[in-house]
């Protein structure tokens, strides 16, 4: 196995922090944002074996530091690209947050992106009339009192354990990466530091129908119920797209079942 490359790349003011390795096919992985680069440790490890891969950490997340003024997400994005010299068409996989990313860069440049993997995610832009988790106002109580460790526990109670179940129902060690993660952004986000600006006028939501690659929509049925509805919205409104399910995950499925994971997006690649 090749060695792993570790950088930072700079989009304004900003150090993004990326890490590659591998040959093959070019990969991008995009975090959630109560993640950081680690949400993918199994899936990174797993397709290095294959693909030249990329995965890096967005702004105010894990080791790339928020600084003062506006940005553009998808200008960091392609600064990691550019600093790692991938070129040519890339695999996008992105989980909720980093698949809206993911996608806005499908319309951005569509001859570079061969495929298109949303994790838990929908289209930049989506609103929809879904009940949310009473927890939501437990969070916003919570930040509001600024206890940020409370803000971090509601959130891994919604994101990881999901509907349903109790923090005794899933991976103690999964469970605890994901708090890490999500606190460290957290506390990324107390600085309020910068501002980001959304890319694409008019948003995703409005112009699935350009995206012709093939897509995987992957959710897990013990998420949140916006996420089972974006989903629909998506199989609609793309028409290379597909929907497989995890019965026993809620937002992060590739960290709570990383081999079936791993084995899902590789019959979706086998189909290419």
């Amino acid at each position: 196995m090749s060695e792993a490359r570790q950088a930072f790349a700079s989009s304004g003011d900003a150090r993004i922090f990326f890490e590659t390795a591998g040959s093959g096919s070019n990969m991008v992985m995009i975090h959630a944002g109560v993640a950081d680069h680690r949400q993918w440790n199994a899936a990174f490890d797993h397709f290095r074996n294959t693909h030249t891969v990329v995965r890096y950490d967005m702004r105010g997340h894990g080791r790339s530091e928020p600084v003062e003024g506006s940005y553009r997400a998808i200008d960091d994005l392609q600064a990691v690209l550019d600093e790692a010299g991938m070129a040519g068409p890339k695999i996008m996989i992105g989980c909720s947050m980093g698949g809206s990313l993911a996608m806005d860069y499908t319309l951005t440049h569509p001859q570079e992106v061969a495929a298109l993997v949303m994790v838990c995610s929908g289209p930049s832009g989506l609103s929809l009339d879904v009940p949310a988790p009473e927890k939501f106002a437990a969070v916003e109580q919570a930040d509001r009192d600024n206890n940020l460790d409370l803000v971090c526990e509601l959130e891994t109670q919604i994101w990881f354990d999901g509907t349903g179940r109790s923090p005794e129902d899933v991976d103690p060690t999964a469970r605890a990466l994901l708090y890490d993660m999500n606190r460290l952004a957290l506390s990324h986000e107390s600085r309020e530091l910068g501002k980001r600006e959304y890319d694409l006028q008019p948003a995703a939501y409005r112009r699935l129908s350009e995206i012709t690659c093939p897509v995987m929509i992957l959710t897990g049925a013990l998420d949140i119920p916006f996420m089972a509805a974006a989903a629909e919205v998506m199989r609609e409104g793309m028409p290379q797209a597909y929907n497989v399910e995890f019965p026993d995950s809620a937002h992060l499925p590739n960290m709570e079942h990383p081999e079936r994971f791993n084995d899902a997006v590789e019959r979706f690649l086998d189909t290419l």
